[in-house]
């Protein structure tokens, strides 16, 4: 078995699955019968819990967090929750099973390669001074940098902290900049669409990704900002036909998207591209936090969500206005359906 099939949100009481799942918690336990494995699995859609009894559990001396596996058995019930009874388990090595890890992990509905091509036709569209389109393709085409953007998260908690969640988050800035510069034409849009693709690129140091999604030593240490700035450092420097001022003004873009002192800018914008990244940037984060606590409790009698620690106050589910336009089109749709053809 090399592919996933069976998702964790598909499996129901009384089914006898066997695919892969990534451990995302193991323990070893007693009972009156002998040790017993108590396993949590993972995909992208949630997680179930899983036993491994005696005498199996036997056979199975280092079962952790982060390993890959097959598992094969029946699925059960416990306290109104599925539970798999493990009859078969194998452990992969993801590298020959060549897993897809956004399989296994929360992830962006975008799959990250389109997010790339997205960011490239950016670039194509609004950038015509050559040594900015030059340096923007150079950057992100760079084997070690394309690699870890494919799959870095946007934070460890609180907005985009999922697989490809970073390229959401950037792709999503890059278009809230260029729309407000549409309404602004005096300021540099190829600048700010230039700091906009990497302004968070720092991430993709700071932070592990994976299971853990924990802070490097290097996250701890520097910072995704300085971080960014010094992997854009070497680039800069071979960019001989891009303007020294340019480059001063775009890393000033970059060190001060963050906007205050206190929520860790080295320093605060100071011209009218700054502002404007500083705010897309802030917007995109506080929307991606509002529209994932607003989902939580779809469905919920209560249309308020609880405290929400990161943003200060309680959110509220509104009710929408129709949408006359999407009314008329499906009238019509369904009119054309149920028409029946005219006798002559």
């Amino acid at each position: 078995m090399s592919q996933k099939t069976t998702y964790i949100t598909d499996i129901i009481k009384g089914q006898r699955v066997r695919d892969l799942f990534l451990i995302s918690d193991a323990q070893i336990r007693e009972s009156k019968n002998g040790p017993f494995w108590n396993l949590r699995l993972q995909d992208k859609t949630g997680a179930v819990e899983a036993k491994i009894w005696s005498p199996l559990s036997q056979s199975f001396t280092n079962l952790d967090a982060g390993m890959f596996v097959v598992a094969g058995g029946m699925v059960g019930s416990y306290r109104d929750q599925p539970q798999i009874t493990i009859e078969q388990l194998e452990i992969v090595d993801p590298d020959s099973y060549k897993l897809e890890i956004s399989d296994f992990l929360p992830s962006s509905e975008q799959r990250p390669e389109d997010m790339m091509q997205d960011l490239d036709y950016l670039v194509a569209e609004h950038m015509n001074h050559k040594p900015w389109k030059k340096f923007c393709r150079k950057v992100l085409k760079d084997e070690e940098i394309h690699k870890r953007l494919l799959f870095a998260t946007g934070a460890k908690v609180v907005h985009h902290a999922y697989v490809g969640g970073l390229l959401e988050h950037t792709l999503a800035v890059a278009k809230l900049c260029m729309s407000i510069c549409d309404n602004y034409p005096e300021v540099d849009r190829q600048v700010v669409l230039a700091a906009a693709i990497f302004h968070d690129l720092g991430k993709a140091w700071e932070l592990s990704g994976g299971l853990k999604n924990d802070y490097t030593d290097e996250g701890r240490l520097l910072g995704h900002i300085h971080i960014g700035v010094e992997v854009l450092e070497p680039f800069l420097k071979k960019a001989k036909d891009l303007d020294d001022n340019l480059k001063l003004h775009f890393k000033h873009l970059i060190l001060s998207h963050h906007g205050e002192y206190e929520y860790g800018a080295p320093k605060r914008p100071k011209t009218p591209e700054a502002f404007i990244l500083h705010f897309a940037d802030n917007l995109d984060a506080k929307m991606n936090t509002i529209f994932a606590e607003l989902d939580k409790i779809e469905g919920a009698e209560s249309n308020w969500t609880p405290y929400q620690r990161f943003l200060e106050r309680y959110l509220y589910r509104s009710q929408k206005s129709p949408d006359e336009n999407n009314l008329e089109s499906d009238i019509k749709k369904k009119g054309a359906q149920c028409s029946l053809p005219l006798k002559v």
